[in-house]
């Protein structure tokens, strides 16, 4: 995926880095979680969907520079906000909508919105897919790594790690392999496509050749193709 900064932080991209963290359990499920971060312009870190903190990710975070950002896409991806906001209190903490108000616990500076923070409006733009019942996920483009940044919307888990009942469940949901795609009781609550097919318009007009994603196998090459096939349902 890219050279290691450390044993915790590899290069995903130009000025973009991911690490992965602990297999977290969802509804029963084992889901590996991965982060990504950015290094700003201004020299400062967009930290997206952040995994839990160990003192080696920490100091290779802080080599690449200050941690000014700290963003959730989507309102299940919170478990490890917590400890972000305890070691980085300076950062400022940007909720995914409707999270801030699941979790009041957490001090959250800013909701996200279908335009960039000017913070980081030259480096990353985003749009919202909206139209869900259930939920509504922030997607993410990187532009000097041409990257898009995919929370759980797309879904890539590994053939070999799916094994046994939940593995075939998993396949049926349609979420392994180089097929993987979106939850399918997820997009069920998609009551509204239209909101949904102006984001994924827009993701596809960004023209990615990468995707980063927090669950399963990024793509390097060819990232356009594999979205519009990921998200045809919409």
């Amino acid at each position: 995926m890219g050279w290691a900064l450390s044993d915790m932080l590899q290069e995903f991209g130009p000025s973009l880095y991911s690490s992965d963290g602990p297999t977290v359990p969802f509804f029963g499920f084992p889901y590996p979680t991965r982060m990504a971060i950015a290094k700003l312009a201004d020299g400062g870190l967009w930290v997206w969907s952040p995994i839990a903190v160990s003192d080696e990710l920490a100091e290779a975070v802080e080599a690449l520079g200050p941690v000014r950002h700290i963003v959730s896409p989507n309102k299940i991806h919170h478990l490890f906000l917590a400890e972000w906001i305890e070691r980085w209190p300076d950062a400022r903490v940007y909720s995914a909508p409707g999270l801030a108000r699941r979790k009041p616990d957490i001090r959250f500076d800013a909701e996200l919105g279908d335009e960039p923070d000017p913070a980081w409006a030259a480096d990353i733009d985003q749009v919202i897919f909206r139209g869900s019942l259930a939920m509504e996920e922030v997607v993410f483009f990187h532009r000097e790594s041409n990257t898009a940044i995919v929370c759980d919307l797309i879904q890539r888990h590994p053939e070999s790690a799916m094994t046994g009942f939940k593995g075939m469940l998993m396949r049926l949901d349609g979420l392994v392999g180089e097929k993987g795609s979106t939850p399918r009781e997820w997009r069920a609550s998609f009551l509204k496509r239209k909101p949904a097919r102006a984001a994924r318009d827009k993701v596809l007009s960004w023209k990615p050749e990468r995707l980063l994603i927090a669950h399963g196998e990024c793509v390097q090459n060819g990232a356009t193709g594999v979205i519009k096939d990921a998200l045809a349902w919409i």
